[in-house]
């Protein structure tokens, strides 16, 4: 998906592009990219989310080095049986290896993109909220494509005649700029947050 977000004051205002499975299917997964406003000349913070089995908690954070309101912008998501890659502008900035048996995406997810008032934590954990008076938030999402397997009929979501399962890592050249990413612009990581209550590591962070 290319997506252009919204401009200016936009404190409170989350732009979201993500998979959400339905409730006929278990406990739910979900993988976000949820880009969260800021008041003017402040960043706007890329986070992204997973939820695995109805749990998440899984928030990463970054400040991106562009400004995401200025143009348009490549998302991506690689999702096969073997990884979850989540890409910007073709350089990665999240994965999650299926590593843990029973702590990986296996349900089918639909493709969602929303724009909705997160005044109650989005911009410094609440401090500044959705401002109406400049109302309309706009954003733009276009150029959308998909491949995959669907959830009934058809190749197996594990066959190797689909391309994207021959994937099974990241490239040298993927993963230098992977770690160059984390390391340049991550501001918030899961895994390291020990302030958080009843702190516990999901698997996935080992």
């Amino acid at each position: 998906m290319r997506i252009k977000i919204p401009a200016g004051y936009t404190a409170g205002v989350v732009t979201a592009f993500y998979l959400t499975s339905e409730p006929e299917y278990g406990d739910h997964d979900e993988v976000d990219f949820e880009f969260l406003g800021n008041v003017e000349g402040k960043p706007v913070a890329l986070q992204t989310n997973i939820f695995l089995n109805g749990k998440g908690e899984r928030e990463q954070k970054f400040d991106l080095w562009f400004d995401p309101s200025a143009d348009f912008h490549d998302y991506k998501i690689l999702w096969n049986p073997y990884q979850l890659v989540m890409f910007v502008d073709n350089t990665p900035i999240r994965v999650l290896k299926n590593l843990t048996p029973g702590q990986f995406l296996v349900r089918p997810m639909k493709i969602r993109g929303s724009l909705w008032d997160g005044s109650d934590w989005a911009t410094d954990n609440g401090k500044y909220r959705v401002d109406y008076n400049r109302a309309p938030f706009t954003a733009v999402l276009q150029g959308f494509d998909v491949y995959g397997c669907p959830a009934t009929g058809g190749a197996p979501c594990d066959s190797l005649s689909l391309s994207w399962n021959a994937i099974r890592s990241l490239t040298p050249a993927q993963e230098a700029a992977y770690k160059n990413a984390k390391s340049k612009s991550m501001t918030y990581d899961y895994c390291t947050d020990k302030s958080r209550p009843n702190f516990h590591l999901p698997g996935e962070c080992n």
